[in-house]
Formats: structure tokens, sequence, C-alpha cells
């Protein structure tokens, strides 16, 4: 079930509850999809792409929220905060530390990476294993604790 069958039926029952926060959070996501289907190029989304987008939209909101945050602005942050986890519940499942960091070994055994110089070629296949299920920064940083 693509991203949009499962948004429009969430986005009807946020509508029914009156839910400010989740109807906020479907419809940017549904903007989103329809900016990326309408951009031109002629590419549909496929499971890897819906992810990416999603987690383009989570990033956006979590930079917004440490400026607000940043300028004591709480009536700003607030809906930021809601949004994310309104857009949140349709990424994949976040892997915890530990499995993250059993990954990024993994691949760095693959690899035969030993120095920092070999980061690039660790996140490039590390970054493919955990697709969505980690943050970039998280793994940028259990990829140089490992490294060093």
């Amino acid at each position: 079930m693509s991203l949009q069958e499962r948004i429009t039926p969430d986005l009807k029952a946020a509508m029914r509850a009156k839910d400010q926060a989740a109807l906020r959070g479907i419809r940017a996501i549904k903007n989103a999809i329809l900016l990326q289907q309408t951009d031109g190029s002629g590419d549909t989304l496929d499971e890897a792409g819906e992810i990416a987008l999603l987690q383009k939209l989570v990033k956006s909101r979590q930079e917004s929220l440490e400026i607000y945050e940043k300028q004591g602005r709480e009536d700003l942050a607030q809906p930021e905060r809601e949004e994310i986890e309104v857009i949140s519940r349709y990424l994949p499942e976040q892997l915890s530390d530990e499995k993250l960091e059993a990954i990024v070994k993994e691949v760095i055994a693959e690899t035969g990476a030993s120095s920092m110089r070999d980061m690039g070629k660790v996140m490039g296949v590390a970054n493919a294993r955990v697709a969505g299920r980690a943050d970039g920064k998280q793994v940028a940083a259990t990829v140089k604790r490992l490294l060093a």
C-alpha cells in the first residue's frame, strides 16, 4: 500500500475527529507527494522515495523547531513538535543505538575500513542498509566513533 493510499483514510479520520495537529501533518505529507508528482520529472514515488520524502519533511520541521526553541517561541515550537510526531508515524520503526552500531560494525568489516579516510565508503553502504530507519546524523556519529 502506497503512502498516498495510507494517508487518505487517515486524513478523513483526522477531519472527523477535528484533530488539528494530525490534519496539519497529513496535509503536509499530501502536499509534498503532490509536488513530487507534478514536478515535471515524470518520476513516480517508490517506497524508498516515500521514506526520503518523509525524512525531508521531519528534518525541515526539526530545524524549525530548534530555531523556535532558541528564540523562546514556544507558541511556534509546539505545532512543529506535533507535526513531527504525526509525520514520524509513517516512517519505518527507528533502529536502536545498539542495532545501528551492529549494522555499522558489519559494514566496516565488509568494506575493510580502518580509518576516518574510509568514512565515505562506510557511510554510503550504511545509509543504504538502514534506509530510513536511522537519521543520517546518527549514522555519521556512529561511523565516526567506530572508525576513530
